[in-house]
């Protein structure tokens, strides 16, 4: 029996221990009809793999700076490719574009009860009403399960609480070893909501991954934010970090997810989650995606996260706070591909910067190569969404090619998943797939250790 049918086998099992003989069924019957499902996200990919199938990843994009870096003299020097054709997305948002600001006057109910009213709308802020709310996105919706794909709600606990979550699991799993992608919403926002606007569902059926939904309780923000502004919720084995990697492990056991093939992203206060998790997670979460969000450690309370969404967080995380580093965890720098619009007047662009400084100040001083003295190289192109906004990417690679992190500047874009389908909040289909450039970037970057052990 190949490993392909005993793991069809061994999933179904699982299922009928579940109760779900209608889906354990199904899996017998793909199982047995020997359908080449291969591996998700394909093999690993080198570090200038294109984004689809043959496709180069850039739109009508074209080098406008490249810092010099030597090659082998075998080695042909990097050139722009043919345009490539984006990802259908749905159609464009009723009113062109997602509102960015929101009418002056909204109050921010502070902890002791006391009103202050803040100007605009700050979705990626702890109890301020008047967002834009969240969508009734059904679970009949094609844009959150794609046909045969099944959309489970569990939930995990631990000290610090419980959170609910959302499963995507695609039609193609049958037990064998599969990548994960664990997506952090925004204010205001719920997993049905985040999968549909992303797409990542749609994009877990193409390529077989499983893509978990970790929801925000109310109960611990009243708008559904992550908490990524206190203190208590920045580090490893404590607060909100510790239920997301409870619920990232979980999942691990329970299905099977391949060795250095976890992943985490997510958009604005999700996004600076997921940025969180990866500088106190190195060992679990093999690279990260940040969509509209900040670098770690850019505030500690509720004044300081005002002022970092409005002005930009500091570049270097607060060394008070414990990190993965600083608990004699693996100095190992995770891989980081950002996203972020320009006329974004929720999450000032300038946190995007500090983001990447972050990355070059966590390269220069924590990364096991530093005793090597090798310095990040850069590369920057500039493209064209054909009918939709213009994008300038910057790459920082180490002195071996691999890219530690990928800034996509979308020009016009607001507060908004850039490429997303109008069936979610908070997104804007003119600009580049974001989410299938998350995925080729996650594809590109598997852990090259094995995943910790399940300790805090």
């Amino acid at each position: 029996m190949s490993d392909q049918m005993q793991g069809g086998m061994a999933e179904a099992m699982r299922l009928m221990q579940e109760g779900d003989l209608a889906e354990a069924t199904a899996v017998i019957q793909r199982a047995l009809g020997g359908n080449s499902l291969g591996t998700v996200f394909a093999p690993v990919a080198s570090p200038d793999a294109p984004s689809g199938a043959g496709e180069p990843i850039d739109v009508e994009s074209s080098v406008v700076y490249e810092a010099p870096r030597p090659r082998p003299a075998s080695q042909p020097a990097a050139g722009g490719g043919p345009a490539a054709v984006p990802r259908p997305t749905a159609s464009p948002l009723p009113f062109g574009s997602v509102p960015l600001t929101m009418p002056d006057g909204l109050s921010l109910t502070m902890p002791a009860g006391m009103p202050l009213t803040m100007p605009g709308g700050l979705p990626g802020l702890p109890g301020l009403s008047g967002t834009m709310p969240s969508p009734k996105v059904g679970e009949t919706d094609p844009a959150v399960v794609p046909a045969g794909g099944r959309f489970v709600e569990r939930s995990y606990t631990n000290q610090a609480g419980t959170r609910s979550y959302k499963l995507y699991i695609p039609s193609g799993y049958i037990g064998q070893e599969v990548p994960l992608i664990v997506m952090l919403h925004g204010c205001t926002q719920s997993p049905n909501d985040i999968a549909a606007g992303t797409q990542m569902n749609a994009l877990a059926e193409e390529h077989i991954f499983l893509v978990a939904y970790p929801a925000q309780a109310q109960g611990a923000n009243m708008n559904k934010c992550w908490n990524w502004f206190k203190a208590s919720d920045q580090q490893r084995g404590r607060g909100e970090p510790s239920l997301v990697a409870g619920i990232t492990r979980q999942i691990i056991d329970e299905y099977k997810v391949a060795d250095g093939r976890v992943y985490v992203a997510g958009m604005s206060a999700g996004g600076a989650m997921a940025a969180i998790m990866g500088e106190a997670y190195p060992d679990l979460y093999a690279a990260v995606g940040v969509h509209s969000g900040l670098a770690p450690g850019a505030a500690h309370d509720m004044p300081s996260a005002f002022a970092a969404m409005h002005q930009g967080g500091p570049a270097t995380p607060r060394r008070d706070v414990p990190t993965a580093t600083a608990t004699g965890q693996s100095a190992r720098i995770v891989p980081a591909i950002v996203f972020h619009g320009d006329c974004d007047k929720t999450v000032h662009p300038r946190n995007a910067d500090h983001l990447l400084e972050h990355y070059r100040t966590a390269k220069t001083t924590g990364s096991r190569d530093e005793a090597s003295g090798s310095t990040l190289r850069g590369t920057v192109r500039q493209g064209q969404v054909p009918g939709g906004h213009a994008y300038t990417r910057a790459t920082c690679r180490d002195a071996g090619g691999r890219a530690i992190v990928e800034r996509w500047t979308v020009h016009g874009l607001g507060h908004a998943w850039s490429g997303g389908s109008s069936s979610g909040s908070y997104t804007d289909p003119k600009g580049p797939d974001a989410s299938a450039e998350l995925v080729r970037f996650f594809n590109q970057h598997p852990q090259r250790e094995p995943i910790g052990p399940a300790t805090d």
